[in-house]
């Protein structure tokens, strides 16, 4: 399957990828679709850079669904079928739990909690020593200064992340490629995204985060690249094993 006008996305994606060494020979990748724009976009990524990247490596996609009534996750599972990408949808009563029975008051934490165990234990039955997710530079910039403002604290996600109780890799391809490029290619192509129906979404503390940095960054043109700088040079990018 071609793209258009991926060259920005691919260029940006094989230099996280081969700064971090994030894909070894071998390695079983599980994406992690969301159905979002930022996810659809990195499978469409990594099955292209699969086509002439040195290092041979496979592909599996994997959605949990968080079990909002009326998600519909099939134009998701035409398009790996396009790819001929193996894809698993993931049932779930997240939904149910965080706002029907504890009625949580910051459901958000422990939504990514439950979410990211499930990912975990769906990667490694199906064989996967890795998995990819979607995180961009905004929100690596929105994740420092959420970190900062919140928990005044110096933090932010990890280029690779070696899970030892899982014995799992996470990494994050696009690190380097702005959220305005992937919606840009987007728009290129006729790739599948999905609404989002939680009723959280855009009412969070990182979207707040992300709107006052984009202004701030309109405000003082080089904003957010001085940040993301400030943060490599700084080593907040170095890997670590997660006990």
């Amino acid at each position: 399957m071609e793209f258009n006008s991926i060259r920005r996305v691919l260029s940006c994606t094989r230099r996280a990828v081969d700064k971090y060494a994030m894909i070894e020979d071998g390695d079983r990748i599980a994406v992690a679709v969301s159905g979002g724009k930022d996810s659809v976009a990195l499978l469409a990524a990594l099955y292209n850079l699969r086509l002439f990247y040195p290092k041979k490596y496979e592909l599996y996609a994997v959605t949990v669904d968080m079990g909002f009534d009326g998600q519909d996750f099939s134009p998701i599972a035409s398009f790996c079928g396009k790819l001929n990408v193996d894809y698993t949808i993931i049932g779930t009563r997240i939904s149910q739990i965080i706002f029907d029975e504890r009625k949580e008051s910051n459901p958000c934490s422990l939504c990514a909690r439950m979410r990211r165990g499930i990912l975990h234990d769906a990667a490694k039955q199906a064989g996967c020593n890795k998995i990819a997710l979607g995180h961009h530079y905004d929100d690596v910039i929105d994740t420092f200064m959420l970190n900062l403002f919140y928990e005044g604290r110096l933090g932010a996600f990890l280029p690779v992340t070696y899970l030892s109780r899982k014995d799992i890799t996470v990494i994050r391809p696009f690190l380097y490629l702005p959220e305005k490029d992937i919606s840009y290619f987007l728009s290129k192509n006729s790739l599948p995204v999905v609404t989002n129906l939680c009723p959280e979404d855009k009412h969070t503390e990182r979207e707040t985060i992300h709107r006052m940095v984009s202004e701030l960054d309109r405000k003082s043109k080089g904003l957010k690249h001085r940040i993301f700088n400030a943060m490599e040079k700084g080593g907040l990018f170095e890997q670590y094993e997660d006990l």
